[in-house]
């Protein structure tokens, strides 16, 4: 009797994930690299170029991490499969495992995945979900559980569902966004939290801050002077959507604007390059913070920072201004 090939398998993950490919579970291990909880959105013709052939980008249109391929480990495996379309890699493999994490962002990354796979049967045929209920980026390669993570089968009507939250995310208001949630999202039970987490992040209605911003304000409120607390202890921050230059971006937010919720974060933050990582660590660890008597009336909805103070930013496909401000209080509201 002829010995049965063994099945090739495929992981497909987030950021999150790239120690999966020296766990050893695969025979190859993609990652999907976006932030998509912070700056505006690629558009649909970049994440097209991200998933397409490389050799289909024009050499001064590339920069690394542009294509799919450019996140191999291995500059081999990348000059190997650089000519390929995500799809077309996708076939050479006989089983295809999602793992991705809690993580707002990385949920996100799986929604947006299956958006791109939702019209190609032959791949969707091949997905299996892992009920990843943890953080990928804390356990070790030699962790011996990898195994005993839940595994489920993904059905076409389960990357329609996906689909849908992407495209929800992606529109430019976040409406759809909340129109989503009662959809059945069972098949990604880490998925609507997420999406829930993000909207908590919109402005609220009282203070005109999101879920996080409200929280840093709380935290140095109740004395937590020094910003080491506020990146990377989540366990108080008890909010898990943005990273630690995002939370920085954040603090300047509340300190450097017409009319301060916050004192005491180094003004050389307002000059320092935001990609000289070491001068701006350097600045947070000189900064000794409070909370001003216009930051207190906030927290106590006795007033609202964004009449006082400039809002810029991206929620999803969503420009939030002064002028475009939706703002969350278990409903949506536009002011």
């Amino acid at each position: 009797m002829l010995n049965e090939r063994p099945m090739k398998r495929l992981i497909l993950t987030s950021s999150s994930g790239t120690d999966l490919e020296r766990a050893g579970l695969a025979a190859s291990v993609a990652s999907v690299w976006f932030r998509f909880v912070w700056g505006p959105l690629p558009s649909p013709q970049q994440l097209d170029a991200y998933f397409g052939a490389g050799s289909d980008q024009s050499p001064g249109d590339q920069s690394p991490g542009d294509h799919w391929s450019d996140w191999f480990p291995r500059s081999r495996e990348r000059d190997a499969v650089r000519d390929l379309t995500f799809i077309e890699y996708c076939a050479s493999f006989d089983r295809i495992e999602l793992w991705f994490d809690p993580d707002p962002n990385d949920q996100m990354q799986l929604a947006c995945l299956l958006d791109h796979v939702r019209s190609h049967p032959e791949t969707v045929a091949k997905l299996e979900l892992r009920l990843v209920g943890f953080d990928l980026m804390m356990i070790e390669p030699t962790w011996k559980g990898w195994s005993e993570v839940p595994l489920v089968k993904v059905r076409p009507a389960h990357v329609e569902a996906a689909s849908k939250v992407w495209r929800a995310y992606c529109a430019s208001t976040p409406e759809a966004s909340f129109d989503v949630l009662p959809h059945d999202l069972s098949a990604f039970p880490l998925l609507r939290p997420a999406l829930l987490d993000l909207l908590q992040e919109l402005p609220w209605s009282g203070s005109g801050l999101g879920a996080t911003e409200m929280r840093l304000l709380e935290l140095i409120g109740a004395g937590f002077m020094s910003t080491n607390t506020l990146f990377y202890l989540r366990g108080f921050r008890q909010r898990g959507v943005f990273n630690d230059k995002e939370i920085g971006t954040l603090l300047q937010g509340l300190a450097h604007g017409p009319r301060p919720a916050i004192a005491g974060l180094d003004d050389e933050l307002r000059v320092i390059d935001p990609e000289n990582r070491r001068a701006r660590v350097e600045a947070y660890r000189r900064s000794r913070l409070t909370v001003t008597e216009f930051g207190k009336a906030v927290l106590a909805g006795a007033d609202d920072f964004s009449r006082h103070n400039p809002i810029d930013r991206w929620w999803g496909g969503t420009h939030l201004t002064n002028d475009n401000l939706w703002r969350w209080n278990l409903a949506l509201t536009k002011s």
